[in-house]
Parts: C-alpha cells; structure tokens; sequence
C-alpha cells in the first residue's frame, strides 16, 4: 500500500494545488430568462447570466490546495485560496460572535403581551428559547413547565417529583424531556433549579459515584456507566455539584488536573489489578506519588513480558450542548464539563454469521491502533521514523501560499514544554482543529500513552489541554470533541509512536455534510493564519499552572 501522507522525510510538509482551467458542453434545450429584482437605481436584475449561449469556458478558477492528512485515516483537507486570502493577516477575522442576549418575558412587557403566552409557544419555539434565553425568568418558566418540581417554604427548588413504573424503575416526573434537557443545560438557568434537575448525585439516575477528586476549589466525582456503549462499562469524571463548569472560561488548572488525575487514578489501578501489583495507600484518593509509584511498577511488569487483558486507553471530551428546535440534539448529552474514558481489551471473541464461534480471537479496535499502522507503514517506505519527521516539518514549516518574511506568520506551534506541544495541524479535519503531542518524560522515553508519562508529563499533558480548550473557547467555540490517539500499552515495536490528542471544534456553518462523510475537509483560512489567531488568544489566556519539580 502507498502512504498518503504529508509528513515527508526531508522535514517539509508537501501538498497539492488544483489550478482549474476546464470548459463545459452546453446541453441546455432552451433560455428562460426572468426578472429577479431591480437595483436601487430603478434598473430590473434579470437571471440572463444562468442561461448561457455556447459552452462554458472555465479560466482562473480558484486555486484548492489539497493537504493529504498526516495520517492516511484521516483523509485529506481543501482550502479555497480565494476564501483564505481574505483572512491573511486578519486574525480577529477568525472568530465566532458572542452570543446575544435574549429575553421573552421582557418582550413581552415591552408590548404589554400576558406572560401566559409562553406558554402557549409551540415546542420548536419552546426549544429555541430553552438554548438561546439569557433570562433567567424565562428559563424558571420553561423549566417547570417541563417538569414536577418539589419546593421549600422559599419556594425555592429541593427536588424533582418521582413516580414507580411497573417494572420498578423509578423516574422522575418529566412532562416534556426534550424541553427538559435543552433548559436543564442551559448555563443562565439558576443555580438551584440545575441542581434539583442535573446535577445533584442520582439526578441522573442510580450510576455509582466510586471515585472523587477534591482540591482548593475544585471537587470531581467519578460515575461508573455499567450498561455503556463502551463494552466493559466506562467512567465519567463529572464537575461536582459544589463546583459548577459549564463553560471554559470557568474552568481552572485544578479542574484539569482532577479531571484528569481521575483517568490516571482509574486506568492504573486496573493495570495494577491485571497485573497482579499489590498497592497499598491510606486515602482513597491517590496522591501524585502514589500514581508515580504505581506507574513505575506496571512499567516494570509489562517490560517483563506480562500482558493485562486490557491494554489501550479510551479517552474522550464532548464540550458544549445544544439542541436544534427540530428536536435534533447537536453535541454532548449535557453541559457540565465533564470527560469519559475507558479500557479495552487486547483481544475479543470471534463468531461467524451462523453464530459459530472461531477458534482464534480478533483484535479489538482502539483508534490509537490506526496510527500504529499509518507509523509502520511509513518506516517501511522510508525508512524513517514517523513522528521525528513530523516534528521536523512542524518545526520546520513554511507558509503554503508562498508569502516569506518576518510579516508572514508561518509558525504552527502555539504553546510547548519539555514534554508537551501544541499546535495547529497542516491539515485541519475540523476548521478550527489544535493537537497536542505528548514528547519525551523526564527519563527522556518518548510518550506513546499515559502509563508511559511521568508525573511531569502529565502535569504537561494536563496544561496543554487547558490551553487548547481556553483558546478555542476564546475564539468563540462552545462545542469542542477532544480525543486521544495512544499507544497500546503492550506495544514494544520500534517506531516510537507518540501520544496524540486531537481538538475539534464544531462551526455553525461546518455541519458535517457528504465531504466530511468522504472524509474530504474544506477550511477557509491558511493553517498559519489560524494559529496566529490562537497565539493572538492565548495571551490573553492567565493559567495558573504548577511546575513540575522533576524539571526545576
């Protein structure tokens, strides 16, 4: 197989530019010309320039740089030159509005209309108003219209009202769920009423809380999804309901850290269980020192030649939540900051059609494992090695319009450590995609997956995904899926695979469509002229991170 790829060995990124000259056979049976309007100076627009006589003659068309991805799974990426050319040297260009502020009940007022006519607001409207209101009046309104609530003497919300089914199961009394859900996530919804719908532990249902991180002002808890989607179950580190985040601006280093000191905490502890390493500790919250230990020993186990059952990492961030008025949900099941993550298994068992069991396993699928194969591949061909080439033209890059001069940006890099790098890709499969690559520990061993990071590491690891996604958010982004591409834990090939992870962020105007389907990206802006515009944010971003010890 022939690697597509625009990592090359000689440390430049290459690519490919369309520049279409082409001309069309008219087939047409006849003219229709119609008027479609008049100018301002009185003067009709008619649509004579769709019918055209004789066949098209196409010349100087828009150039489209064709960027292959890095890695060959991830297809390729289209920038029109005509639509980045508007953004050169225009970084404030690359950005989202804020939001409006939007109040029905003072319009209401305003036209001296009944408050009851919320009410009577079809649920398309309903569920517009549910996402967009800022008013905190109108969303008390909408909230108890979707559901019961139970109050004290304040009448402030305590609880939600609950009734047993037939089978047992007990639900809460929800009248409208897609309302439901579009106002319980909504950040200007009060306080209380958050917590009495989403928040409070068990809200949700009966998912056991079997983990917790509490530091300064932070405070975690980690669910166990019994019945996931993930087969084996999964976890969740949810923001606590003492410590509310729905948007990054709130979000702090602390946060991070115990978000992520959860995934560690979890994914070691089942390592260690696996490999049969007994540990000790006092609290049942880990300390730093206590995951560095316990790293250290599973390192020493699988170097040894032991395999655990379970041997990649599932690590994944849907930020934001919206709900269309059509009914269709548009990202992640709610608006708390929260991450997933998971094990999974080496192997699964295999069946044919008629439900006969095979004799040998297949290989369970983790996406880490396509980059495996894209790496390997590359060494074969060229006998490099992939990510150090990668890094070169990262280091090494150069504007792909042409433009040279301490005028023209063409650093891609945003934000680097000993351990750590962030940057925007050449080939950004979202508008808006950062990465973030995992470099060397402190023992200077490439990082292919978190048991492979030492506590600096992932002191670094954690920072550069609170830059990432305060950048993002700055520029306007309020829905971002970040994900993980790891090492399989047993992999001891040569090829020095590093940990990876990718940022996408959602545009309005970038749904997802046919192309994406193709897996055939289309961005508006040059990479360079983007990761100016997320330099040009990230010095406005103040995170108080703490330094590692190890590095001083």
């Amino acid at each position: 197989m022939k690697l597509r790829s625009c990592v090359a060995p000689n440390g430049q990124f290459i690519f490919g530019i369309h520049k279409p000259e082409y001309t069309v056979e008219n087939h047409r049976n006849k003219k229709v010309i119609q008027n479609l309007g008049h100018f301002d100076s009185g003067d009709s627009h008619s649509n004579e320039a769709n019918y055209p006589s004789g066949s098209v003659i196409v010349e100087g068309a828009d150039w489209i740089y064709e960027i292959p991805n890095p890695f060959s799974f991830r297809g390729s990426t289209y920038i029109d030159k005509e639509w980045a050319e508007a953004n050169v040297h225009k970084p404030k260009r690359i950005c989202l509005p804020h939001k409006e502020d939007i109040s029905f009940t003072n319009l209401l007022n305003d036209e001296g209309l009944k408050p009851s006519l919320l009410e009577k607001l079809p649920n398309p409207l309903l569920l517009a108003l549910a996402t967009t209101s800022t008013d905190p009046v109108d969303l008390i309104r909408l909230a108890e219209m979707s559901c019961g609530f139970e109050k004290d003497s304040q009448d402030i919300p305590t609880g939600l009202s609950y009734r047993k089914a037939d089978n047992a199961l007990i639900r809460a009394i929800i009248h409208n769920h897609p309302l439901f859900e579009a106002v319980a996530n909504n950040p200007m919804l009060p306080t209380d009423y958050q917590k009495a719908m989403v928040l409070r532990p068990g809200a949700q249902g009966n998912s056991e809380i079997i983990g917790e991180f509490e530091k300064e002002d932070s405070h975690v808890f980690e669910y166990l999804r019994r019945n996931s989607y993930i087969a084996n179950g999964h976890y969740a580190a949810n923001m606590a309901d003492d410590a509310i985040r729905y948007s990054i601006e709130n979000l702090t280093f602390s946060d991070i850290t115990g978000l992520r000191h959860l995934y560690y905490q979890r994914t070691f502890l089942r390592l260690a269980d696996l490999l049969g390493i007994e540990f000790q500790t006092d609290q049942p919250q880990l300390s730093t020192d206590d995951l560095e230990t316990l790293r250290r020993e599973i390192l020493v186990k699988i170097n040894g030649g032991l395999t655990p059952e379970f041997s990649a990492t599932l690590w994944g961030w849907n930020f934001g939540f919206d709900y269309a008025p059509t009914g269709y949900r548009l990202h992640a099941s709610h608006q708390q900051i929260h991450q997933q993550y998971a094990m999974l298994p080496e192997f699964v068992e295999k069946f044919t059609d008629d439900d006969h069991r095979c004799h040998e396993p297949m290989h369970s699928f983790g996406c880490g494992d396509m980059i495996a194969e894209v790496i390997e591949c590359y060494n074969k061909e060229t006998g490099s090695e992939f990510f150090n080439d990668y890094l070169s033209c990262i280091r090494n890059n150069v504007r792909m319009d042409g433009r040279i001069g301490n005028d023209h940006e063409a650093n891609l890099i945003l934000w680097e450590d000993k351990h750590a790098i962030l940057f925007v890709p050449k080939a950004q499969t979202s508008q808006w995609e950062l990465q973030l690559m995992a470099l060397e520990n402190s023992d200077g061993d490439v990082i292919g997956n978190i048991v492979e990071a030492d506590s600096c590491a992932r002191n670094s690891l954690n920072q550069g995904i609170l830059l990432a996604q305060k950048t993002l958010a700055g520029l306007g982004a309020r829905m971002v899926t970040s994900i993980e591409y790891p090492k399989r834990i047993t992999d001891q090939q040569s090829y020095k695979q590093h940990l990876l992870y990718s940022f996408l962020p959602r545009l309005p105007e970038s749904p997802g469509a046919f192309s994406e389907a193709q897996l055939r990206f289309i961005n508006g802006h040059y990479p360079e002229d983007f990761a100016a515009a997320c330099r040009q944010q990230l010095r406005q971003t103040a995170i108080n991170a703490q330094s590692c010890s190890c590095d001083a």
